[in-house]
């Protein structure tokens, strides 16, 4: 992966969190506080960071992984990747409705 590549992949993957973040506020998955971890996204009742379970995703075990080591973050892991899989089919849906 050259750099242009690297820049455009986390460019992608900010928008989507930037699109997520809100979807996940109101669900009650994640919160912000600026008494918790400087105000930076957690999951709600953890001092668990939503940037980390990016991290594992992006890492060699991914989500497995991530499952292991947060055993009790499985269900709101799954509500994330459910919210991501939302706002991607919808991006796909408004790209195909605009070339088409």
């Amino acid at each position: 992966m050259n750099k242009n590549d690297f820049l455009i992949e986390k460019l992608g993957a900010h928008r989507i969190l930037m699109k997520i973040q809100p979807i996940l506020e109101h669900k009650g998955i994640i919160h912000t506080d600026p008494e918790i971890m400087s105000g930076v996204p957690v999951f709600v009742g953890t001092r668990v960071p939503l940037q980390t379970f990016f991290d594992y995703l992006e890492g060699e075990s991914g989500l497995a992984e991530f499952l292991e080591d947060f055993p009790h973050l499985k269900t709101q892991a799954m509500q994330v990747l459910e919210a991501i899989a939302k706002v991607m089919l919808d991006w796909e849906r408004t790209a195909n409705a605009h070339s088409a």
